[in-house]
């Protein structure tokens, strides 16, 4: 009888959502502390950390978030608005700056939207489609995406906290505070990624439904025009302001519309690749096409009016990204979310539950294992961890210096210099080295492994070299 107990106490736990939340939260501090050197996107997680650093060192005014990356200039560029990167920023003024601070802040938040997409669906579906959907989202490509240094899942999961309590507000007697809150978050949460706005295609449904009295429909009207005002003034007016007055453009705006639609046809491949592969993976995808299927067969409208609606939603980002759509993985995150209710759906409908049981672990599986290889970093990219130091032996943090990194800036970031990055073929003509001579350039950086290849021997002296990197001074350029 006790053993009973026991073994149904234990199936208990395991039937509880928030074990899975705190399980995936502490599997993915493995390497938290570990600075923005993954395989992938690390580029993305330097200029984040780049902004974050800059209002500790330099200047904290929100509006000017600046970069590492151009010349000797101020580096003042226009971007999704740095909310993010604030927060990393207040957190260093407490505790002093780490790469710690920006991961563990998005897997916090990212944790808690999961938590609320969970909530949402348990209350306006079924606690069944809740928990497979909420399992489904965990081992998603929100997986290692939740502990990247990059706003978009933290900027999906504001905009799912804040739809929460926007349903409450229409739904479950909220008051004005349910209001503000949803209001406060979805703002906050589209300014940080614009791409989340597609998850407030939900907002829709409320307006279709005559049951909601049109006081609280016009007060959401007001929400809306408060959230496209202040998205609109960052990322229409501001952010052009910022390119044009310190003539610095960095951040990606979108394309004309007949381009992207050119280049995905051009791409459809890698296009389709971002649904079947880099959102679900291959047996949560087919999962989601069942659900899809079955929620159209049993005509669950409120599953079909989600679906539609953040698909509508979805469009606009797709025909302004274009190409970016297709190629960067990141963009598909604020549509996962979705993708995982109809996979759950699936799932849940399945009548026998050992299967459903199976197929789910075997998607968790799937995502693990195919997203595990995030949480290394190969240890000839670790090196560039000694750049700073190296750097400090020789001058101060505000010398400028080149590297050849390309177009990658994460070595400038752990370099912890302002200045340039650039090429081989760029360093290898003297005029060019006298050019950033002569705007102040005072150390130039050969990468040999990682983010670049060996040059020859540079007309300036060398100071530092062994396997990985080769720093000049120059000081004996003529």
């Amino acid at each position: 009888m006790d053993h009973n107990k026991q073994k149904g106490n234990i199936w208990k736990i395991f039937k509880d959502f928030r074990f899975w939340i705190l399980l995936y939260f502490f599997l993915r501090l493995i390497g938290i502390t570990n600075p923005p050197l993954e395989i992938t996107h690390n580029w993305r997680e330097s200029i984040g950390t780049m902004v974050a650093r800059n209002f500790l060192e330099i200047d904290a005014n929100i509006l000017y978030p600046r970069l590492d990356f151009n010349g000797n200039k101020e580096g003042i560029v226009g971007m999704e608005f740095p909310i993010y990167n604030y927060l990393i920023f207040l957190w260093s003024k407490i505790f002093g700056y780490s790469h710690f601070a920006g991961r563990f802040i998005n897997l916090v938040v990212s944790s808690l939207g999961i938590f609320y997409f969970f909530r949402i669906i348990r209350i306006y579906i079924n606690q069944k489609t809740a928990f497979f959907s909420g399992i489904i989202l965990l081992n998603s490509v929100w997986f290692y995406y939740s502990r990247k240094i990059i706003p978009e899942t933290f900027a999906a999961s504001l905009v799912i906290i804040g739809l929460y309590f926007g349903l409450k507000y229409f739904y479950k007697n909220g008051n004005i505070f349910s209001f503000g809150l949803f209001t406060l978050l979805a703002t906050l949460g589209v300014l940080s990624k614009i791409s989340a706005i597609c998850l407030l295609g939900v907002c829709i449904i409320p307006f279709l439904d005559k049951k909601v009295n049109r006081r609280k429909k016009i007060t959401m009207v007001f929400g809306g025009f408060i959230l496209s005002s202040l998205v609109g003034w960052w990322y229409f007016y501001w952010n052009p302001y910022l390119t044009e007055t310190y003539a610095f453009s960095h951040f990606f705006m979108g394309v004309p519309i007949t381009q992207a639609i050119s280049d995905l046809v051009d791409n459809l491949g890698l296009f389709f690749k971002r649904f079947y592969d880099t959102a679900l993976k291959y047996i949560g995808f087919f999962s989601f096409l069942f659900g899809l299927f079955w929620c159209f067969y049993k005509k669950e409208k409120l599953l079909i009016y989600i679906y539609i609606s953040v698909s509508i939603f979805l469009l606009p980002i797709i025909l302004k990204t274009g190409y970016n759509f297709a190629f960067h993985e990141y963009y598909i995150i604020p549509f996962v979310p979705v993708m995982a209710l109809m996979a759950g759906y699936g799932l849940s409908s399945i009548p026998r539950k050992k299967v459903s049981v199976i197929i789910l672990f075997f998607i968790a599986l799937e995502g693990i294992i195919n997203q595990q290889h995030q949480f290394l970093i190969k240890s000839e990219m670790a090196k560039l961890e000694l750049l700073e130091t190296k750097l400090d032996d020789w001058g101060t943090r505000g010398d400028l210096v080149a590297i050849n990194c390309g177009y990658y800036p994460t070595p400038l970031y752990m370099a912890h210099r302002k200045g340039w990055i650039t090429s081989n073929n760029h360093l290898k003509s003297k005029d060019y080295l006298l050019r950033l001579k002569g705007e102040g350039c005072r150390f130039f950086i050969i990468l040999k492994k990682s983010f670049g290849t060996e040059v020859e021997q540079l007309p300036m002296e060398k100071v530092y070299s062994d396997e990985h990197f080769t720093i000049y001074n120059n000081s004996f350029l003529e």
